[in-house]
């Protein structure tokens, strides 16, 4: 048996990092949010709201966050992909726009918890929505290089 030499073995040896293409991300982000949607859809055909008890209602707010912050990323990311034309710039709104999605998703669903408890009132939701932006902007404002992060 003859072994291959050391040249062959570095040359198929992966990296340390892996770099994703923007198509991979987005192809593999749409379908993780088509699954994420269609988990919401059977929870929501399932279960009983009544019944469901406290796993129920973890399955459902797991699997509606996670297929919003899929929608949102993949449809931010498009529009911002529409406005920036430059393709070197457009891969660093990548980790702008899913970070953005997250912060959006949790406050919608607080909005949710909020109103199925009967909490939610029309001060509690500014609150609710100042609380998110001066998130947004404690994050915005201590980012560490501000010329090479956006």
């Amino acid at each position: 048996m003859v072994l291959p030499n050391k040249v062959f073995w570095d040359k198929i040896q992966f990296t340390k990092q892996c770099h994703m293409t923007l198509r991979q991300y987005l192809i593999l982000m749409s379908l993780g949010t088509l699954i994420c949607w269609g988990t919401w859809v059977f929870v929501i055909l399932s279960l009983d709201p009544n019944s469901a008890g406290t796993l129920g209602l973890a399955f459902f707010y797991l699997s509606l966050f996670l297929a919003l912050v899929g929608t949102f990323s993949v449809i931010v990311f498009l529009v911002r992909r529409a406005i920036v034309k430059n393709d070197e710039v457009i891969f660093r709104h990548v980790k702008k726009t899913f970070r953005q999605s997250v912060i959006f998703t949790t406050l919608i669903i607080f909005a949710l918890f909020l109103l199925q408890e009967k909490l939610l009132t029309w001060w509690n939701g500014i609150i609710l929505v100042v609380l998110f932006v001066i998130l947004e902007a404690v994050i915005f404002t201590n980012r560490r290089y501000s010329n090479l992060e956006y």
